[in-house]
């Protein structure tokens, strides 16, 4: 019995030592295969670094500002009898807005003509008088002084009557109304925001240094995040005389179209001041580059060097300057005419090797037109 036991263990043991030897077999095979398996080239699209004359650009950072702009308030005080505009509307100078009650100053207006009439009637009577020396020079004095002063009373109503129609001081862009029928306006009430949109200013701080650089006349391009398809154009118009003794920089003023209004006072944004002057700059496209908190690089594609032929990625790191468009301009790190990845750099890695295939590759252009979807 303790025979058939022990040979029963035995078997066990004898069948699991051939499993493990076949199992072993196995695993340093595919160790062998792993380590003679060689991964695909990896297929990219590439571009050359190329040399471009950029415009010169000092970049600043502005706010717009109405050409005219102001709110509109009440001269006057007094009841709100009529509002002729709409909040937004575009109006002309001159444009009636509100009418304020006025039916005291209509009452006493006819008694004040009235009496204009009268002493000017009394008036060229005491000048007849005069030249026949009936009356004393001190009476048609007196005459006319009562005839001037009948004619300031009556020209003070037509003021006042005048002054409770509020109209726009320039034509504009209202904004959204403050007032309501029947409301009771104290002298200085607002009553609507009008706004001078085209064109518009924008205002800019630049380093004292740049000073002999800027002029009147010179290009400037805004970008903002409202407009992120759009770079609107505009020139300097006004550069201040005095440079601020606490920031050492000097104010600038440039004017800007905006016929569709989509450029709004208050609103921030990117001024580059664009000089005569070209500089020489290496470009790649901004793709291309695998950027990192240490430094950024870029894949260089080369020929294999040795027996072996294709085609491998050499990780260069690279200085960055100014962006543009879908480019970027290189400081250091590369030199005109090598070839780099423009796609999908992430995925890469030193020494890889690749095929190139650019059937495929997206246009870069310094100034795209995003289109809609």
């Amino acid at each position: 019995m303790k025979l058939r036991f022990f040979l029963t263990i035995l078997a066990i043991l004898l069948l699991i030592g051939v499993l493990a030897g076949i199992k072993y077999q196995q695993i340093d095979k595919m160790i062998a295969a792993g380590s003679q398996y060689v991964p695909p080239p990896e297929t990219v699209t590439t571009a050359q670094v190329q040399r471009e004359k950029w415009d010169t650009v000092l970049s600043a950072v502005g706010s717009l500002t109405a050409v005219q702009g102001v709110t509109v308030a009440a001269e006057m005080p007094g009841k709100v009898v009529e509002i002729t505009f709409e909040s937004g509307a575009k109006v002309a100078k001159g444009a009636l807005l509100v009418r304020q009650d006025t039916s005291s100053e209509q009452a006493q207006l006819p008694g004040a003509e009235a009496n204009v009439t009268l002493t000017q009637l009394q008036l060229q009577r005491m000048k007849d008088l005069l030249a026949e020396k009936v009356v004393a020079q001190a009476e048609y004095d007196t005459a006319e002084a009562n005839f001037r002063q009948a004619v300031a009373a009556a020209e003070d109503i037509r003021a006042a009557i005048a002054k409770k129609q509020v109209r726009a001081p320039f034509a504009g862009r209202l904004g959204i109304r403050q007032v309501n029928l029947g409301q009771i306006l104290k002298e200085g009430d607002e009553i609507v925001s009008l706004q001078t949109l085209d064109p518009i200013f924008v205002n800019f701080l630049l380093p004292q240094q740049q000073l002999g650089s800027i002029h009147t006349g010179l290009k400037v391009r805004l970008t903002t995040d409202a407009l992120p398809e759009e770079s609107p154009e505009g020139i300097v118009t006004a550069i201040n005389p005095e440079v601020d003794s606490a920031t050492r920089n000097i104010r600038v003023q440039a004017t800007v179209a905006n016929s569709h209004e989509a450029l709004r006072p208050g609103m921030f944004v990117n001024v580059g001041v664009v000089l005569p002057a070209l500089k020489e700059v290496l470009t790649i496209p901004a793709t291309a580059v695998l950027y990192a908190p240490y430094s950024d690089s870029v894949f260089v594609v080369e020929e294999q060097k040795g027996d072996q032929k294709g085609l491998v990625l050499r990780q260069q790191f690279v200085r960055l300057g100014e962006k543009r468009g879908d480019f970027v301009a290189v400081e250091s790190g590369l030199k005109i005419g090598e070839t780099v990845v423009t796609t999908g750099v992430f995925k890469l890695r030193n020494g890889q090797s690749v095929v190139v295939d650019n059937t495929l590759a997206p246009e870069f252009k310094l100034a795209p037109t995003p289109k809609d979807d």
